[in-house]
């Protein structure tokens, strides 16, 4: 199928969405429901996606960034969770490689048992992952552990293990994967929301939305729907099928953001147990380091989660375990959290309630077709077996899926060099940056800063804008750029002038300080 560079025009698809019969419209724009529309578009189905807020706006854009097998499920002995992942993980390597990115992760030994213990545990993810193993793993001795991690807790350490997983941009991997789908024929838009699905017969024939910006309602009409919602996914089942009954839980992961002397070297840390039995990371990225994650279970899903009081205090405490160097509130850049849609076998009520970390597909009577859980990791599986469900279910006429080698939008042809990962925001944009810096020498004003703490220059916004579909400042200050989950001062203090820039209301930049200074504990916001 012939394929060509297309920007992504809201106006032009807002015309669209109203007056054409579609085979497949996706409701959701995060990792999920992008993966659908990149797939469905490029077996040649006519393809729409609406996204009730922003491409990535929840937990699309608020994971831990990495690219993995799971480690922690090795313990669970889920070895084909595992397995799959790691093939994916290759997989992502080879389709985005202006995005994912090998990184080494060190596990500090404490304990004599900790080397054979966790020793063999890598060498099996080794294994699992196969020819696609992005470097063997290997013990290392202290001084070893200490060159590599020079911020690691040296009382009593005996030395590490290293292993390597994968690192990526969510948000911008999102927008990627939005410019694919664009490309391939597919018609995106966000501030679409879904109010009801239009049923005729007991059969989903496409959904009636509103346009969040101007407020006109219209109907998008297609022959398969699907539900790519996360958290909300048990909202639009039930307008599908009155009966269905709830399988999404949701538990909020939490991370902190540090500058980059809490992770010096490039590599990260896996602190093995927590408080709680989970892993934690602390991850370099851009220029930062990240430091998470958190499993709580919540009682309604949230288009803003805040983190808890004591979710922060979790990071710290744990944290600061495993660092020479002990963390504070005061040293916290940005603090975001996002929601899992977990998926419980038999339903939310079900006495046995089993917890599942993989995806699932359900085709309901109607026709419509939810995928449910699952992680960035397998969104394109996730995509695969959703769309093979549809044609299974004769929904859309049978065509192969192409996804698994097919190179997202920005992908450069040639070798990249990453800079020792330091200039990873400028890689984001893949070959889509010459365009970028074309516009700044054009425009010499426009290669200025946003924000003296922050690298993207002022033609980032404009690029946004044009290009991307950013209405908002924030959608540009936290996910066409990542400013606001680097340094929340930083976009409270610059908030004003992007949203100037972009020629957006006073209210708009109010509105992104309100959240920036929610984005620090409360104890040290601005």
């Amino acid at each position: 199928m012939k394929t060509s560079r297309r920007r992504l025009d809201r106006d032009a698809a807002m015309a669209e969405l109203a007056v054409r019969t579609f085979d497949v419209l996706v409701i959701g724009g995060g990792a999920t429901g992008l993966g659908i529309a990149v797939d469905a578009a490029s077996r040649g189905y006519t393809t729409a996606l609406v996204e009730g807020v922003d491409f990535a706006k929840g937990t699309s854009s608020r994971s831990t960034k990495l690219v993995h097998g799971g480690v922690r499920y090795l313990e669970q002995l889920d070895l084909g969770l595992v397995r799959e992942a790691l093939h994916e993980r290759g997989t992502m390597h080879e389709i985005a490689p202006h995005l994912v990115h090998d990184l080494p992760f060190i596990v500090p030994r404490y304990s004599w048992w900790e080397a054979p213990f966790y020793g063999v545990g890598l060498k099996l993810y080794d294994a699992l992952a196969g020819k696609r193993n992005l470097a063997p793993s290997r013990l290392l001795n202290r001084e070893e552990t200490i060159a590599a991690m020079p911020n690691v807790s040296q009382d009593g350490l005996l030395g590490g293990i290293r292993y390597h997983d994968g690192q990526f941009d969510d948000a911008r991997m999102a927008l990627s994967l939005a410019q694919t789908a664009a490309d391939h024929g597919a018609v995106l838009a966000n501030r679409c929301r879904v109010n009801a699905l239009l049923m005729r017969d007991g059969k989903c024939e496409g959904a009636s939305c509103i346009d969040t910006e101007s407020g006109a309602s219209f109907d998008v009409r297609a022959r398969c729907v699907f539900n790519a919602t996360g958290i909300w996914s048990d909202t639009i089942r039930k307008q599908g099928d009155p009966n269905a009954k709830p399988i999404i839980e949701a538990a909020q992961g939490v991370h902190l953001v540090f500058d980059r002397s809490f992770a010096p070297s490039g590599e990260a840390i896996m602190v093995p147990h927590t408080d709680d039995g989970r892993v934690l990371f602390v991850i370099p990225w851009h220029d930062r380091a990240l430091v998470g994650t958190t499993d709580t279970p919540m009682k309604a899903p949230a288009l803003e989660p805040h983190a808890l009081p004591e979710e922060i205090d979790f990071i710290l405490r744990n944290a600061a375990r495993y660092l020479e160097r002990d963390p504070t509130r005061a040293d916290v850049r940005a603090v975001f959290a996002g929601m899992r849609p977990l998926v419980h076998e038999g339903g939310v009520d079900s006495p046995s309630k089993k917890l599942s970390r993989s995806h699932k597909v359900e085709v309901a009577e109607s026709g419509l077709v939810s995928v449910t859980g699952g992680k960035w990791t397998t969104y394109r599986k996730m995509a695969e077996d959703a769309v093979d469900a549809a044609i299974h279910a004769k929904l859309v006429p049978s065509s192969l899926c192409r996804t698994a080698t097919l190179r997202v939008h920005g992908a450069p042809t040639g070798p990249i060099d990453r800079d020792g990962g330091r200039n990873d925001w400028r890689l984001a944009y893949g070959t889509d940056w010459d365009a970028i810096e074309s516009m700044m020498v054009a425009s010499p004003a426009l290669a200025a800063p946003i924000h003296h703490r922050l690298p993207w220059p002022k033609a980032c916004v404009l690029w946004a804008m044009e290009q991307e579909m950013a209405i908002s400042a924030e959608d540009v200050l936290a996910r066409r750029t990542r400013a606001l989950f680097l340094d929340a001062r930083a976009v409270d203090e610059c908030a004003h002038e992007v949203a100037a820039l972009m020629g957006r209301p006073v209210s708009d930049a109010t509105s992104l300080q309100d959240l920036a200074r929610q984005s620090l504990p409360a104890d040290i916001s601005p």
